[in-house]
């Protein structure tokens, strides 16, 4: 059995709570990444449209000898797609780029404010949930008012929440808002694009520890619930992102790494990012 635990989604599916993402990984290397991210013991890969790396994770998928039910794969609606027609025909793209016959998660990206239409974008990715073809779905950067605009004219709640989170942005109220609502949250920029990596605090901890300053950050997120995805195409840094479960912080560590907080975004704000491939 894999070390990693399990979070239970809303409608009953479980997700590995620690995944591997390729966001920017090229498409050449994304294989061969995706391949050791699964000899380590992944079993959760998150990939989107918009990387243009769908169709190498899938083949990593089957190259490693897995069986396709054992790992769990997300991928996201691209930008461009958000009409309720389009929508539906860029899952079936996806599904056809990657070979196959379902994916566990499918999210909308963006809420993308000034193209206004992601509730009817939503309505499409319930058609999809039905059909059985997504196990899951959910959002990406969704903001409460966007989520709250959801319950209020549509019938599935989303299962994720996709938004960015590391100590230097933790995000509280909105992981508090998805809790309230049975929406779990997944962190991406988990290290804040490497910036917390060198900060006094968390090397100290890690120090300690004996552990490297990305091991506690990620280990961090465990431990506050957030369902995480690092990437890296060096082996040695994916072994190393999977060793977080033979140790543990403390809660005065938790705290020290919570106050760091600096509302410091690495991306967009999904209130004002509207950018259309």
């Amino acid at each position: 059995m894999s070390v990693v635990p399990t979070v239970k989604l809303n409608n009953g599916v479980d997700i590995p709570q620690l995944g591997f993402g390729v966001f920017q990984i090229k498409p050449e290397d994304t294989r061969a990444a995706t391949l050791e991210a699964l000899k380590v013991g992944f079993r959760h890969i998150d990939t989107a449209a918009m990387y243009g790396n769908e169709r190498e994770v899938a083949e990593a998928v089957r190259d490693s000898g897995i069986v396709r039910a054992e790992v769990f794969v997300t991928s996201k609606l691209n930008n461009g797609s958000h009409a309720y027609d389009d929508a539906l025909a860029a899952f079936d793209q996806s599904l056809e780029v990657m070979k196959f016959d379902y994916l566990d998660l499918f999210l909308i990206h963006w809420p993308l404010p000034a193209v206004g239409d992601f509730v009817e974008t939503w309505r499409a990715l319930e058609e999809i949930y039905r059909s059985g073809r997504a196990r899951a779905i959910g959002v990406s950067n969704f903001q409460p008012h966007h989520l709250e605009r959801l319950s209020r004219e549509t019938t599935v709640t989303p299962a994720v929440n996709q938004i960015e989170i590391h100590p230097y942005l933790t995000q509280d109220d909105l992981r508090a808002f998805d809790r309230d609502h049975g929406i779990a949250t997944e962190a991406w920029s988990p290290l804040a694009k490497g910036q917390v990596l060198d900060d006094p605090t968390i090397v100290g901890i890690a120090e300690r520890l004996s552990r490297t300053p990305a091991q506690v950050t990620l280990r961090w997120h465990i431990q506050r619930g957030d369902i995480v995805f690092p990437k890296s195409v060096t082996p040695k840094r994916v072994a190393e992102n999977f060793a977080l479960f033979d140790f543990e912080l403390t809660d005065d560590d938790m705290r020290a790494i919570s106050a760091l907080h600096r509302n410091l975004r690495t991306g967009p704000n999904p209130d004002e990012f509207n950018w259309i491939p």
